[in-house]
């Protein structure tokens, strides 16, 4: 089980907590929503949960609760540059189908 960053990502989520000025990590997880069924949520963690999975990779912590982690497990989180527009990216091997804006995931 993992969750794995880019470059491009890790050094962003270092940046945006850096700049936050405190945090431990970045959340990554899932709630029902969209038109296929799920969408990914990120936040930034202050504190783990009891029973929360942690990954490092590039020196960035990625916090995980266990409901979430069966549909995400795998995914490699990457940031890119698109000419003005730029976000995250989920690279996630569980999905089955995706909406057509991309914002939600089936598995």
């Amino acid at each position: 089980m993992a969750i794995t960053l880019t470059d491009s990502a890790a050094k962003r989520v270092d940046a945006f907590l850096t700049n936050r000025g405190k945090g431990i990590g970045l959340r990554l997880g899932v709630k029902t929503s969209g038109c296929s069924g799920m969408a990914y949520v990120l936040e930034f963690a202050d504190q783990l949960e009891a029973d929360d999975h942690v990954f490092e990779d590039k020196g960035v912590k990625i916090i995980v609760d266990p409901k979430s982690l069966v549909y995400i497990d795998g995914t490699e989180l990457d940031f890119i540059k698109e000419g003005l527009n730029e976000g995250f990216k989920f690279n996630n091997p569980n999905i089955s189908s995706e909406c057509g804006c991309g914002e939600s995931f089936n598995v």
